[in-house]
């Protein structure tokens, strides 16, 4: 054998670099189900299913092509496997096969990538690790784009990205005049609500999807979730449909409501590409060309299109490489000293507080809810209680779909929860219950007034808020983004408000934390 050539459960990319130069007689495509991967955290069932259905369905398109495959698989019976890493089957294969060399492309996750590195050190194995021809910006690229630079800024990130990819460009002018549209995008829905919005997009589950269900429901029916829920996408294909009824139905609302929240809509206008995104079923170029495709042609307003483009291109490629710049410290920041645990209902769903009840359900049923969702609601609540950054992180890697380690891990310690101390947003995202009661109906179905920071009636969120600004009024002092909300934090405290404040903070964080 020349090269065994790993194929990760996110890496599902038809136009992989791990097949240039593949040549069915010298080398061996090699694809593993490790129970680790889905059990180091309680994953959702519906993520289990995602994975292994789409990797099941990549192995048969693989071999369908003449691309054969050894493919390691979990089945219903678990005494042969239980507990298995990915560098345990991997060992076991090294022991009967002996390449010259392993190739890999560069892991989504830094953990996989130093297991991969040590298999391969202890076997004497060469292992080439292959650039990710997935994304707009490699690794390196990011590296030079961050060397030197005191602050690490999206928007500079993000504009140079425009250029280099003439995306949204005439000449060197951004289309429009604008580089970016947030403020046309933030509106809450009209007080009638979103309207019929149609059954979203769904796929039935195949019989190699049903096969896998039923083994996640024998396997793991402990984790959170229920498998007979899923619906979304596991082939190229199906990811191309999604996409396509997207820009048909909701890319032009898309921008004016991305921050908006309604009850018992979890996905509005947004696209849930995210999944397929993750997992390589997608290519990023395809999503941002149809989107300028459809303001070129009309049927979609730039603003919406320069938002979404900016998701894609913008955000989650500077996400990506604040990770593999920072990695491995990067995990172990924590810059708030944040040691709380995760309420239990953030496993159960089991609330009355309205906001956090309704996001939980979705999360529960979908393994998804929206960034707004995520960030100014669930994320809200956990960095102003205090959770613990990283186990957040990890929450968030067992509960939604789309997570793998890259992009949760300085989305929620660092974005959500300000663990980074400010690398990836320079300011901590949290808010009193009023930024909810803006942007859905949630607070007018909810026992607890979003105006109020005591008393039985007090919203958790605003009491945890200010709690959380006094806690911290020295670090966020320094913060110039943090001035007129401290400002209030010196009233409340002049008035002797904020003592009563920190008593009923710490009576729910008492009550929370059991």
């Amino acid at each position: 054998m020349r090269h065994l050539l790993l194929i990760l459960g996110d890496q599902l990319d038809r136009d992989s670099a791990i097949f240039d130069g593949y040549d069915p007689k010298l080398d061996q495509l090699w694809m593993a189900e490790s129970e680790h991967e889905i059990t180091y955290v309680p994953s959702h069932k519906q993520r289990i299913v995602l994975f292994l259905a789409a990797m099941r369905h990549f192995r048969d398109e693989l071999n369908r092509a003449g691309r054969r495959v050894t493919y390691h698989p979990l089945n219903e019976d678990q005494q042969q496997d239980r507990g298995q890493t990915f560098a345990d089957l991997l060992r076991k294969t090294l022991k009967t096969e002996k390449p010259k060399a392993i190739r890999v492309v560069l892991p989504g996750d830094y953990r996989v990538k130093r297991e991969l590195e040590s298999v391969a050190q202890e076997h004497g194995v060469p292992l080439d690790i292959l650039p990710d021809l997935h994304f707009y910006a490699t690794v390196n690229e990011f590296h030079k784009f961050a060397r030197r630079r005191k602050s690490l800024l999206l928007e500079t990130f993000y504009r140079q990205m425009r250029k280099k990819h003439d995306l949204l460009m005439v000449g060197n002018k951004p289309m429009g005049g604008q580089w970016n549209y947030d403020h046309d995008n933030r509106e809450p829905l009209p007080k009638a609500g979103p309207g019929e919005m149609g059954r979203p997009t769904t796929f039935s589950p195949d019989e190699t999807t049903r096969e896998v269900i039923n083994l996640v429901e024998a396997r793991y029916r402990d984790h959170p979730g229920k498998a007979e829920d899923f619906d979304l996408p596991v082939t190229p294909g199906q990811a191309q449909r999604m996409l396509a009824d997207f820009v048909r139905k909701h890319l032009s609302d898309f921008g004016r409501y991305e921050d908006a929240m309604w009850t018992d809509e979890p996905f509005l206008h947004h696209s849930r590409l995210s999944t397929s995104l993750n997992l390589k079923l997608l290519n990023p170029r395809e999503c941002v060309r149809a989107a300028v495709e459809a303001y070129q042609s009309g049927s979609a307003p730039l603003a919406s299109v320069e938002g979404f483009v900016r998701q894609i291109v913008g955000w989650r490629e500077f996400i990506r490489g604040i990770y593999w710049t920072k990695m491995p410290d990067y995990a172990e920041l924590n810059g708030l000293n944040h040691q709380a645990t995760i309420p239990s209902f953030f496993w159960d769903g089991q609330t009355d507080m309205r906001c956090i009840g309704q996001s939980l359900q979705h999360v529960l049923r979908y393994g998804y809810v929206h960034h707004i969702q995520r960030l100014m609601v669930l994320g809200n609540l956990s960095i102003t209680l205090g959770v613990d950054p990283y186990a957040f992180h990890q929450w968030h890697m067992a509960m939604y779909l789309d997570a793998v380690d890259w992009v949760s891990l300085p989305n929620t310690l660092g974005m959500s929860q300000h663990g980074d101390g400010g690398i990836v947003g320079t300011k901590p995202y949290a808010s009193t219950g009023n930024y909810i009661h803006k942007m859905s109906n949630f607070c007018g179905q909810c026992p607890y007034d979003y105006r109020k920071a005591t008393g039985d009636d007090a919203c958790p969120l605003t009491t945890f808020y200010w709690d959380f600004l006094d806690r911290h009024y020295d670090q966020l002092s320094h913060n110039p983004r943090m001035k007129l909300q401290l400002k209030h934090v010196e009233k409340k405290r002049a008035s002797g408000e904020i003592e009563s404040i920190r008593q009923h903070a710490e009576t729910l964080r008492k009550k929370w934390q059991t």
